[in-house]
């Protein structure tokens, strides 16, 4: 079964991540202006970590993201978050869906969580998008460019964000994050190359100016919705990684599509671009940095690295949610199972920059 056979849709929800919907129907009613049930809940199959239901009625369907259930790592799933950023972004004309209410009542479902319109359109689970005629896919890679440019000239302080996120040496905090998250999680046990990268990231950070923008954090095609026929993005989801920082770490998490094997989460290489008349790295590079006023991306070689490391260590906490029971997607198994080939990559990375 394919990425987008896996992912796509919606099925019951699943064991251990139910809850009240009569509960959650009053709820609704008091906070959602303009819902009128009854209520009727299933389950996305994608989603490793916040579980995220369809909420349907008669005249209209819904979205609900919440913490999973049972023990969490300190600062995890924190839907409160993507609440905040998802609302502020979208005073500032950025494509997301409209947030409606955040409930941190423990008591209404068992954990925090939000509700928001449901977008409809098209989601690409890989990324030759292979659903879209060869002569279109320029225009959608485009949008994805356009998107996350976009994203990145966003004035924190004019959208409310100057607060979100600490300001300066984001590269070294970020390390240092997922390096104790990664060795905190004992449960998920030790890879060699990620530890390896523990001891080289924190001594080889690039000088230089450490900008803060709004940064996604998984800016990846199947974390955006597209038009159902048109080339545009109507709504980027999956905040819960946002933060402020460095634009740059988040245009080359997105980019590591080129350097990802295909078939694993959003790959493309080993695949001829040509063929599939996808743009190159070199130029997917030169079309961000003219949408941003850049010259070049010096050091991307170890943006990628980075990027890499950082994927694997949250790999490595769906690993260790499978040792705790609480993962929140049915394919978590197979995510997991990518852990040591995707920290070896990471590696081979920090090669080509100089370990």
């Amino acid at each position: 079964m394919d990425r987008s056979a896996q992912n796509s849709g919606t099925t019951e929800v699943r064991n251990g991540q139910g809850f009240d919907v009569t509960a959650l129907e009053k709820w609704l009613e008091r906070e959602v202006q303009g819902f009128d049930g009854p209520l009727q809940v299933e389950q996305f199959r994608g989603g490793q970590s916040n579980p995220t239901y369809k909420l349907i009625t008669p005249r209209r369907s819904y979205v609900l993201r919440r913490k999973p259930p049972g023990k969490l790592l300190p600062g995890a799933h924190a839907v409160d978050r993507e609440y905040r950023v998802i609302s502020a972004l979208q005073s500032q004309d950025f494509p997301v869906a409209h947030a409606h209410a955040l409930c941190t009542d423990e008591t209404v479902i068992g954990t925090a969580f939000y509700v928001m319109d449901m977008v409809e359109g098209r989601i690409f689970w890989d990324a030759d998008l292979p659903q879209v005629p060869d002569a279109e896919r320029p225009l959608y890679f485009d949008a994805m460019n356009a998107t996350i440019a976009q994203l990145h000239r966003i004035d924190p302080a004019a959208a409310g964000l100057a607060d979100y996120g600490k300001s300066g040496n984001y590269f070294e905090r970020q390390i240092r994050r997922w390096s104790t998250q990664y060795l905190e999680d004992v449960e998920a046990g030790r890879v060699a190359a990620m530890d390896r990268l523990v001891e080289w990231l924190p001594s080889n950070i690039p000088p230089g100016e450490d900008e803060a923008r709004v940064i996604h954090g998984d800016f990846r095609c199947d974390n955006m919705i597209f038009h159902p026929e048109a080339p545009r993005v109507l709504a980027v989801l999956d905040w819960e990684l946002s933060t402020l920082g460095h634009p740059l770490a988040d245009f080359s998490y997105h980019l590591m599509m080129y350097r990802m094997p295909a078939g694993v989460t959003t790959g493309l290489a080993g695949l001829d671009l040509a063929a599939r008349n996808i743009p190159s790295e070199a130029d997917y590079v030169a079309a961000y940095c003219r949408r941003t006023g850049r010259d070049s991306i010096p050091d991307l070689d170890f943006y990628i690295a980075f990027n890499m490391f950082r994927l694997a260590a949250i790999v490595h906490g769906i690993k260790g949610r499978i040792a705790r029971g609480t993962a929140a997607s049915a394919h978590a198994d197979k995510m997991a199972a990518s852990l040591e080939g995707l920290a070896d990559l990471a590696w081979a990375q920090a090669v080509k920059a100089g370990a």
